[in-house]
């Protein structure tokens, strides 16, 4: 192989990798950790996979009422180790929950998860599945 070649090889696989490591973003740019959003309504979708997990809310009360919200959570990991699975949120699809969400910089209806459950308390010990 020869010198021009390693080095278009060496340059190449540095771009892929500063390009993975840009891909990932800082939450408090996105987010907004003084506006807190209590989102009530019907969980309708899970996108469960690294490396955040993704949940949509339908709500159907208060001044969102009407409206589809995109929830960003932790990866997966972060439930597992706190003994909640994949089953767990598969099991409130379709059902009322209560989600207390960090609402986007741009306003638009997307959070990052701050807790949910079921139930009508967010974060109730009973009724949460996280809370952190």
């Amino acid at each position: 192989m020869s010198l021009s070649t390693r080095v278009c090889l060496g340059v190449a696989l540095a771009l892929l990798a500063s390009s993975a490591a840009w891909a990932h973003h800082n939450m408090s740019a996105l987010f907004d950790f003084n506006d807190r959003v209590t989102l009530n309504g019907a969980l309708s979708k899970i996108d469960w996979r690294n490396p955040h997990i993704y949940l949509a809310v339908d709500v159907k009360s208060g001044s969102e009422q009407g409206q589809t919200w995109s929830i960003e959570g932790p990866p997966p990991n972060f439930f597992r180790t706190r003994d909640i699975t994949k089953m767990d949120f598969e099991g409130a699809l379709g059902k009322e929950v209560v989600v207390e969400v960090s609402r986007a910089r741009d306003h638009s209806r997307s959070g990052l998860i701050r807790s949910c459950g079921t139930g009508s308390t967010c974060g109730s010990p009973a009724t949460s599945w996280a809370s952190w």
